[in-house]
């Protein structure tokens, strides 16, 4: 019975499918790295004093934005993997840059 699941679980890829996930790896990829460069960007900000709230603003909104396509490339790889075109790994990423992006948000906030 064993065998049987296992040879059913692991049939192999046609070549739509597997097109399907370089494709969907591609895209996720770039989004992933679209996320990462925005959380890079919110923890380089520092403000230079307590005159400089630009500085604060713009590490929100840039943390923020990478919280808000952490979600969305969560979204997606929800989607890529109801179409069994890729693996459940794939959601480490968003999670972890979304993980990041809110602590920046409130325990990592930059201070004036």
């Amino acid at each position: 019975m064993n065998e049987t699941r296992t040879m059913t679980q692991q049939r192999p890829r046609s070549a739509s499918q597997q097109t399907g996930a370089a494709v969907c790896a591609i895209l996720l990829t770039l989004g992933n790295l679209v996320t990462g460069y925005l959380l890079l960007l919110a923890y380089a900000a520092e403000p230079a004093g307590p005159w400089d709230s630009e500085t604060v603003a713009h590490s929100n909104i840039t943390a923020g934005l990478a919280l808000a396509l952490a979600a969305v490339m969560a979204l997606l790889t929800w989607v890529f993997l109801k179409a069994e075109w890729l693996r459940r790994w794939w959601f480490i990423l968003p999670a972890l840059f979304a993980l990041a992006a809110a602590l920046r948000l409130t325990l990592l906030a930059p201070q004036l």
